[in-house]
């Protein structure tokens, strides 16, 4: 590399950190600067919802210690965001007046929280989940919590919900939409989804609004547009907003999210990137432009880009897999179904397992699991290599029963 003014990378978390590393392990060697407006080395997010309830103190999350950076002569800026962007002069601002200048700007600045539009939203007692600061108050706030109430039946809201129920807490779920997990799961496996979490002692309110939050400074009740609850901690997650202002302000093209193109630049300069959960892009698996929040795709993401600018351009076409433990549920997802999608709904060979096979013009487009990892990885493994997967090739069998039946036919071809 001959360019002295090397890559500069917007945010600290999962995309970021794919990114450099992928840049020198790909042998890039010109300078690497990473502004992270927290002061937490780029660390894990899944395990903030999933584990805060277990020694909130002792969570480790850091992805590799300070020392990789240092080593690896990566700039690690922590508690310096970028403020501005000279697209101009290919330069950065940063809160702190540094000007640092860049042939290659990656943004991956994440996405931020959806505030909750209703009166006592400020007062004590009252959270949101999106860094590690949040997660150890939230643990600290569960260790004496007796009435939870959960606004927002996301994967967030529910994994959170069920980790309160775990300590031992009345939990109440409640939820705008008129089922659970909405946008992310369909309607035939929502609804045993929905029945295994009453079963286990959440009492979940969809169709309901809240109204007010309420409390002598601190709160004690939350008013719903059906009643009133007890409450001494209310969580809420009710979606995200992508981090993109810094682009917009830019003039760079932003859309809920930076435009970007199949490899992951920008359509307006292709000098920078978007990365992660702040990146709108088209996909292989969608109908159209998509906006993804998931750690698959932030870690596949950064790759990419970190081997583009180290020579080796791609365009995105990882297949978008999920998952969200949720108490004794493992909700997993792969591929991208639509609404309109039609969905056949197969049980396990135990009852706790269950899948929902997803097809769009009679051809398998997606699949979603509960408590059946070996189904989802075998879709994984079937959606990623694109192999069709008609609806009656799933006639009484399987996703495994199926790809086992086929390399059998393949060995005695």
């Amino acid at each position: 590399m001959t360019s002295t003014a090397g890559v500069v990378v917007v945010g600290g978390g999962q995309a970021a950190f794919s990114v450099v590393s992928t840049l020198r392990a790909s042998g890039y060697d010109a300078p690497v600067t990473v502004f992270a407006a927290e002061h937490h080395l780029p660390y894990q997010r899944p395990p903030l919802s999933k584990k805060a309830h277990t020694e909130p103190e002792g969570l480790r999350v850091e992805l590799v210690p300070e020392s990789f950076y240092r080593e690896r002569n990566i700039d690690l800026r922590l508690g310096d965001d970028v403020v501005a962007l000279d697209t101009a002069a290919a330069t950065v601002v940063s809160r702190t007046g540094a000007r640092v200048p860049y042939a290659h700007l990656v943004l991956a600045t994440g996405a931020r929280n959806r505030p909750l539009p209703v009166p006592g939203a400020e007062l004590d007692g009252v959270h949101a989940l999106r860094s590690l600061d949040d997660a150890l108050t939230i643990g600290r706030a569960l260790t004496t919590a007796r009435d939870v109430v959960v606004v927002g039946g996301g994967f967030i809201g529910l994994e959170l919900a069920r980790v309160a129920l775990a300590r031992g807490a009345r939990v109440t779920v409640v939820e705008l939409a008129d089922r659970l997990l909405s946008r992310a799961v369909s309607p035939e496996l929502e609804l045993p989804l929905r029945e295994r979490h009453e079963h286990a002692g959440l009492q979940v309110l969809t169709g309901t609004g809240v109204r007010a939050l309420e409390g002598p400074g601190r709160l004690d009740r939350v008013v719903t547009d059906r009643e009133h609850l007890a409450a001494d901690l209310v969580v809420y997650g009710i979606g995200a907003i992508p981090r993109d202002d810094l682009a917009r302000e830019a003039g760079l093209a932003v859309d809920d999210g930076v435009v970007v193109d199949e490899q992951l630049r920008s359509v307006t300069d292709p000098r920078i990137s978007a990365v992660g959960d702040c990146a709108r892009h088209p996909h292989p698996h969608a109908e159209g432009p998509v906006r993804l929040e998931s750690v698959q795709n932030a870690i596949d993401q950064g790759t990419l880009v970190g081997r583009r600018i180290a020579g080796s351009p791609a365009s995105y076409e990882s297949l978008p897999w999920f998952w969200s433990d949720q108490g004794d549920l493992k909700l997993q997802i792969a591929g991208l179904r639509s609404p309109a999608d039609e969905v056949r709904l197969v049980p396990g060979d135990s009852p706790e397992r269950l899948a929902g096979y997803a097809f769009r013009d009679g051809l398998l487009v997606a699949v979603e699991t509960l408590n059946w990892p070996a189904e989802h990885l075998a879709a994984r493994r079937l959606l990623e290599r694109r192999t069709p997967v008609s609806a009656g090739d799933l006639a009484g069998t399987t996703l495994g029963a199926l790809a086992r039946a086929r390399r059998a036919a393949e060995v005695r071809a």
